[in-house]
């Protein structure tokens, strides 16, 4: 009946339709199951009798073909180092598959298995040798986890062993040679890379969205690196992501059963009417995946880091400030102009983030017909290298996330302290800004103000100037000076007088960065429908609205990987796609709508979020290994 239907609404002005109402008659729709519990729109009268049905929506990992503790006796054994290689007091040789009790009645003869998961010290033997004091490979601590509950869903067995690295070896040699058992040979391996974690996910024991956070974990240095991964290794984002594809699972319920039943029964909404009611929900549901993709690229600046890039004109003290940053001589400091040539790039945990500064070229105009004779004598000395590391100095601005402006007070020819703001430098720093990236300006050589009659008038002057420039607020200025911070203060002659806890002020600098650090990354909070006292009458989004107050719901997303986000904008787009067909439709008539189309295009949207966790019906297995060599290929053997 679907089938005849389908062809039935493929209409010739359309000929592409065809194609896509055959491709929705193959594919497992699910439509009817959906309307048992739909929240989406109250029911009418024929909608209902379909409801009563005894037919259950499953969930999505019911589908897959692997269950835990159901591993074939045909899969292969595996074994790795889990630890890192090298010199230790300890190494953990990890074994996974049918045959670890076979591995340890080879290398364990003629003791008792271990009870499981209780560690038992045991002396471990050649295998192909007779036991004996000369076939003891070490002692080791024994460990057996049996399926199904392990971490890859199969029978485990751990192997404490010390971590030098002959023992190691003379282990991982021997695990392999084990002899066949009741005239049967095991298949036992070294890993491949990622194996552990691939089969935890065939055996449901994780979903994608914790393999990559695992990964996440694996790598993090940093603090905020390190709350990150913790935020996607609690499965909440897959659980966002079932949440959401049962959600799109209801609405192609709502407008499938008008496609299968609409000239069996009748209903008293038109196509259009009824796609119109779906479509409020979609707007709903496609505002939270934009902002959990939004989210997701301010995750990225906690795992990859925040990049920093120093700008200023020559000898304005950004290697001096650099070094300071990163407290060791990163860079060359020199009063010659153009010292640095070339970008200076070092990592640096600056308040638990993950920070890349970068010291760049001073920025100065180059001999040109049209500068003044002090022009060009002043810039006579800029060579093709150094216009080359201008050039890059403002290309990496251009592609930082925050530049620091680095001005410096200089003395004008009556020996007064003075602002030095280049032209060069401030029309850089308008570009940036033109362009939404964080800048801060920084004032160098702070210290020379003290010849000032009035300091801190002299402070907002040049606060005023610089504001003026770049429209900055006063919180993103700040005095500073090296010379003062690396010159070491000396001891108090007298208990009165404290030395200053902060010389030059770098550490407040560090402080001001740090909070537009936090401003970058802090969650986005959509505004959502204001809960509906009447559960039967949904509210409408247009009209109200509110925060979503619970801020750590949307914590978890800024732990969504590149790989998520790009499913998620590509959803994003099937939504828009369905939400413009609807408005379409609803403006020209309901000719132009066509309701198999529509429930195609949220089938589509759903299908990208089955990628993000590799899991539900409509994930086939041609994409599970598609996206699971794209995972596991960053692992390690031994995870």
């Amino acid at each position: 009946m679907r089938l005849a239907c389908c062809l039935r609404r493929a209409s010739p002005r359309r000929p592409s339709t065809l194609s896509t109402h055959l491709a929705i008659c193959s594919s497992q729709l699910v439509s009817t199951r959906a309307l048992q519990s739909s929240p989406w729109t109250e029911r009418r009268s024929s909608a209902r009798t379909i409801a009563s049905w005894p037919l259950k929506c499953p969930r999505p990992h019911q589908s897959r073909a692997f269950h835990p503790g159901h591993s074939s006796s045909h899969e292969p054994t595996i074994y790795a180092l889990s630890t890192a290689p090298g010199r230790a007091a300890i190494a953990v040789i990890r074994i996974s598959g049918p045959a670890c009790a076979h591995v340890y009645r080879s290398l364990c003869p003629d003791t008792t298995f271990p009870k499981p998961r209780h560690a038992s010290l045991r002396t471990l033997y050649d295998p192909t040798c007779p036991a004996s004091p000369s076939s003891i490979l070490d002692s080791a601590l024994v460990i057996y986890f049996p399926a199904p509950n392990t971490v890859t869903g199969e029978d485990l067995l751990e192997l404490h062993v010390h971590g030098g690295p002959a023992i190691v070896r003379a282990v991982l040699a021997a695990i392999p040679q084990c002899p066949t058992e009741n005239g049967v040979k095991h298949h036992i391996r070294y890993a491949e890379a990622g194996e552990f974690t691939r089969r935890a996910f065939l055996n449901d024991r994780m979903d994608l969205t914790q393999i990559e956070a695992l990964g996440d974990t694996l790598t993090a240095t940093t603090e905020q690196q390190r709350r990150l991964s913790v935020r996607g290794t609690r499965s909440g984002l897959a659980q966002r992501y079932e949440e959401w594809t049962r959600q799109l699972l209801y609405a192609r319920g709502e407008l499938e059963a008008l496609i299968d039943f609409s000239e069996d029964q009748h209903f008293d909404e038109s196509p259009a009417q009824l796609a119109s009611s779906v479509a409020a929900q979609v707007k709903l549901l496609k505002t939270q995946i934009d902002t959990h993709a939004a989210n997701a690229v301010r995750g990225e600046l906690l795992r990859n880091g925040i990049g920093i890039v120093l700008l200023g004109e020559p000898n304005a003290g950004k290697s001096s400030l650099l070094n300071r940053v990163v407290g060791r001589e990163a860079a060359i400091v020199s009063q010659e102009a153009g010292t640095t040539r070339d970008v200076v790039e070092t990592g640096v945990d600056m308040g638990g983030f993950f920070v890349r500064v970068g010291d760049t070229a001073g920025l100065r105009k180059s001999d040109t017909p049209e500068s003044s004779p002090k022009a060009a004598a002043e810039s006579s000395a800029v060579g093709a290298i150094e216009q080359e590391g201008i050039r890059r100095a403002k290309a990496l601005a251009l592609d930082s996330d925050v530049v620091v402006c680095v001005f410096s007070i200089e003395s004008d020819p009556h020996g007064f302290p003075r602002l030095s703001l280049s032209p060069e430098v401030v029309a850089a720093a308008q570009q940036c800004v033109e362009r939404g990236i964080q800048v801060v300006a920084v004032v160098n050589k702070a210290d020379k103000l003290a010849a000032t009659p009035d300091v801190e008038a002299a402070k907002q002057a040049h606060i005023s100037a610089i504001q003026s420039a770049l429209a900055l607020p006063a919180d993103r200025i700040r005095f500073i000076s090296c010379k003062e911070a690396s010159t070491p203060s000396s001891p108090p002659s007298t208990q009165i007088q404290d030395p200053d806890p902060d010389p030059g002020h770098i550490q407040a600098l560090l402080q001001s960065l740090i909070a537009v650090f936090e401003s970058m990354t802090e969650p986005l909070i959509p505004s959502l429908p204001s809960p509906s006292p009447d559960p039967s009458s949904p509210s409408d989004p247009s009209t109200s609205t509110t925060p979503c107050v619970d801020a750590s719901v949307w914590q978890e997303s800024l732990g969504a990987s590149e790989r998520q986000r790009v499913l998620l904008s590509a959803c994003s787009a099937h939504l828009g796609d369905f939400l413009r067909d609807v408005e379409s439709g609803s403006v020209h008539g309901e000719g132009d709508l066509d309701i198999v189309v529509a429930a195609e295009t949220l089938r589509e949207a759903a299908g990208c979020l089955g990628r993000i966790t590799g899991r539900g019906e409509v994930v086939g297995a041609g994409d599970v290994e598609e996206v699971l060599g794209v995972v596991f290929e960053k692992f390690c053997v031994g995870k």
